[in-house]
């Protein structure tokens, strides 16, 4: 038995050092691994900020050019709007008849 021990101390002393190099030349792979992600990472958020860095910008457009419409033309703009919402029903019904009045059943 104490052979078995003396053998296997012998294997662990000359086996450490290889398994250390190993170990420690696959924790570096895994660091620089760990750094490239946390890079592209960084770059993609930071292009996913310019686009909605870019989507408000077009959306801060829009509101100043519907702000521009409703103060030109006052409140009446509502109005047309639902002026057309009405033609549009009109034309959707086929009939003619507004679709908030009741239709007669023809027979």
């Amino acid at each position: 038995m104490g052979e078995f021990i003396g053998a296997l101390t012998g294997l662990a002393a000359v086996t450490a050092p290889f398994l250390m190099v190993l170990g420690i030349i696959w924790l570096n792979g895994r660091k620089k691994l760990e750094e490239k992600r946390i890079t592209a990472t960084a770059e993609m958020s930071s292009e996913k900020a310019a686009q909605y860095a870019s989507h408000v910008a077009q959306l801060e457009q829009r509101v100043q050019v519907l702000e521009r419409i409703v103060t030109d033309r006052g409140y009446d703009v509502a109005t047309q709007i639902e002026a057309l919402r009405d033609r549009q029903a009109v034309e959707q019904s086929g009939s003619g008849t507004p679709l908030d009045m009741p239709r007669k059943e023809t027979v």
